[in-house]
């Protein structure tokens, strides 16, 4: 288990001092959910999933972006494809430039053509990968520059690729633990706008889970990072880290209770979602959630 940072940074703001901020995403309604396969740790064939209490956690969280004031865009379920719930790993998104997704298994290599498909209906910059990536699962923006996970499925060379795309830098991450197989699931970031100039802190601030990466990743986070949430390997485990922020509002596990406490002491409000459900498929709140950046409808 790792150590927690509990204590608060000497610049931690107050809630009141933390800015929220107007956010656009994408989801996908659970209705065909269920798990039949196994292409992650957390799924098991044979434990039994109900779709309809899938259904109703995940409009708890839908209802909770409508009732914070961010706008939420919906792409169709289809049958047969069970983790489009998912949207995270649909694609990743900036400045209405869209990155689709190249699964690395078979069972979900159905969900990248309606993926791309919406993108370039909805009026995307829309880029059709080459190297086998994850979208937003191992791709997640801070500040101006990338951080990007490889190890279980989004390869090295998609490290490359995503960084032609959108001329930024990245920084290539490697996960070591099974059970956090993408980025989102032992790292999250705390301010979607960096700069005070644009409304947010000086820098971005993250949370992550230190021993879900390996050393050299170790040593790049606590480089960069140095006033991160480290968090423990018990609100992990829950996907605690799977987290979705606005800059003062995170959504959480209520399972993840450090994790919250953590939080609370920086100044920001977590919000608690169950999204149990959705766990036995090996996702949570930021699985569930892409980040539309920059293209209008």
């Amino acid at each position: 288990m790792s150590t927690q940072n509990t204590a608060p940074a000497a610049e931690a703001l107050s809630a009141s001092a933390r800015t929220q901020h107007h956010r656009r995403y994408l989801m996908c309604r659970p209705e065909h959910f269920t798990v039949s396969y196994t292409i992650n740790p957390w799924m098991v064939p044979a434990n039994p999933t109900d779709t309809a209490v899938a259904v109703r956690q995940w409009q708890t969280l839908y209802d909770t972006y409508l009732a914070l004031g961010h706008e939420v865009e919906l792409i169709d379920p289809i049958e047969g494809l069970p983790d489009m719930v998912y949207t995270a790993n649909g694609g990743f998104v900036i400045d209405g430039v869209a990155y689709g997704p190249k699964f690395r298994f078979r069972e979900r290599a159905g969900e990248a053509g309606p993926f791309i498909d919406w993108f370039r209906a909805h009026g995307f910059d829309t880029r059709v990968p080459t190297e086998v990536n994850e979208g937003e699962g191992d791709f997640l923006l801070v500040g101006d520059t990338i951080l990007a996970g490889t190890g279980f499925r989004s390869t090295g060379d998609s490290h490359r690729e995503v960084g032609e795309v959108f001329g930024r830098e990245v920084v290539s991450l490697s996960l070591t633990d099974p059970r956090f197989y993408h980025l989102d699931t032992a790292l999250t970031v705390l301010d979607p706008v960096e700069g005070v100039d644009n409304g947010g802190p000086e820098r971005a601030n993250i949370a992550y889970l230190p021993a879900a990466f390996d050393a050299r990743s170790q040593a790049i986070l606590a480089d960069r990072y140095p006033e991160a949430i480290h968090v423990s390997d018990e609100d992990g485990s829950v996907f605690g880290l799977n987290s979705a922020s606005d800059g003062r509002n995170v959504l959480i596990s209520p399972r993840a209770k450090g994790f919250e406490r953590q939080l609370r002491e920086r100044g920001y409000h977590p919000v608690l979602i169950d999204l149990s459900e959705l766990l036995l498929g090996g996702g949570g709140i930021k699985c569930c959630t892409l980040e539309l950046r920059g293209a209008a409808s």
